[in-house]
């Protein structure tokens, strides 16, 4: 567990690092406003995602046959290189590249994933799911932050960079990625037996052949849905954020980087203390219906917050969401056996994806570019965060909906 979670922690802030500045970057090549960003700011987004999408099965297929290790160790190796082909991008072409290649090498988080239900009892998988959740949390919390201040002016002018460099955390974000490898390659162990390995084919690795083997569990089965409205709402929350607080409130790199920190520290703390108490008191299927509540009542605080000083009191309270995903992880690795443990963590994984593809198109090129223009009847940078709420809702529904016809057994 420790092994792995350094090494999803390292992962995760090595993204996190690049979230304040890739919108500003887009800008920069552009020289266009808010609104002309958007658009290509969603594009490349869904495109990072189509690429996880296509490629989380395969990885997770490769996973079952040849073990965790060797897959995780490629893709941060390859993730590190990407990093660096991104921040020496001479145009927004070659930034379209470089999020390409890291949607591919990005997929291996399924991998991770998939570790963690091998090293799990049932009597530890859903505070495991917590401590990922934490690591993540930790990452989100010092990666956006650590990006925000190395675009300040301040540690530009201590560097002798002369202005801001866009470029800055991107080449930081390489070097933590192949840090990350290089621990691995010496530390990281195989949690695979040998007896447990599956064999391969294009087809398991075909994205919707891994979405239809979650037909052979109903409970599954029901909670990808649900899973999907959720993920489709939250990806579109990251890939708007940015762009909304700088239109609505006028913040810079530094100040997303400090209030995206916060949302970090809160989701350690909620996923790494709250999980194991709350499940052993509600359990999974109550914590889930909790956490998506919370999730529901967040984005429509979010959508009305008129002012940034709302922000930080909304992040707190939303951060009680963040008790589901880990909860719907646990319900999902007690149900699946474990030859296919690296096929159905890779099929949400695959969800996920999907709803990151159509996510950014719909909430930021469309929504956020619409309600932030001439055009708009009425001017409404909030439109991403009400149609986010309606999402959780609808997930809300269908999971009470399907607890009621698969009722738990006792004892799980």
């Amino acid at each position: 567990m420790v092994f792995i979670l350094v090494t999803l922690f390292i992962d995760i802030l090595g993204i996190g690092i690049i979230i304040p500045v890739l919108p500003e970057l887009i800008r920069e090549f552009l020289g266009e406003g808010f609104t002309q960003a958007s658009l290509y700011y969603g594009v490349i987004i869904s495109t990072y995602a189509t690429m996880q999408f296509l490629w989380a099965p395969v990885l997770g297929a490769l996973s079952d046959r040849y073990g965790r290790r060797p897959v995780i160790l490629v893709s941060l190796f390859g993730l590190g290189t990407d990093y660096l082909i991104q921040g020496w991008a001479p145009s927004i072409g070659w930034l379209f590249l470089g999020r390409i290649i890291a949607g591919i090498m990005g997929s291996s988080i399924t991998t991770g994933f998939a570790y963690i239900a091998d090293v799990s009892t049932p009597e530890t998988r859903a505070q495991n799911y917590g401590f990922v959740g934490a690591a993540f949390g930790l990452g989100f919390t010092l990666g956006p932050l650590l990006g925000g201040l190395l675009v300040h002016p301040a540690l530009s002018g201590y560097l002798g960079l002369g202005r801001v460099s866009l470029r800055l955390p991107f080449f930081v974000a390489a070097g933590l990625a192949l840090v990350n490898w290089l621990y691995g390659f010496f530390v990281l162990p195989e949690s695979l037996a040998p007896e447990h390995r599956s064999t391969v084919s294009w087809r398991k690795m075909n994205p919707l052949e891994s979405l239809r083997r979650l037909r052979a569990y109903p409970l599954v089965a029901g909670l990808a849905a649900a899973f999907l409205f959720s993920s489709m709402a939250q990806r579109g929350l990251e890939s708007v954020w940015v762009l909304h607080t700088g239109f609505r409130y006028g913040w810079e790199p530094v100040t997303n980087g400090l209030t995206l920190g916060l949302v970090g520290v809160m989701a350690m703390l909620v996923q790494g203390l709250l999980i194991k108490p709350i499940v052993t008191r509600v359990g999974e299927r109550r914590t889930i219906t909790l956490g998506m509540t919370a999730s529901m009542v967040a984005f429509l605080a979010y959508g009305l917050a008129s002012q940034g000083w709302m922000v930080p009191i909304v992040i707190v309270f939303g951060s009680l969401s963040g008790i589901a995903l880990p909860a719907i992880q646990g319900l999902v690795a007690g149900t699946v056996l474990p030859t296919e443990q690296g096929k159905i963590q890779g099929a949400f994984t695959s969800l996920t994806s999907l709803a990151a593809i159509f996510s950014p198109l719909i909430f930021t090129s469309g929504l956020f570019s619409f309600f932030t223009s001439a055009a708009a009847p009425v001017i409404l940078p909030g439109a991403p965060f009400f149609l986010g709420s309606l999402l959780f809702l609808v997930s809300l529904l269908l999971l009470v909906r399907l607890f009621r016809r698969l009722p738990a057994t006792p004892g799980a």
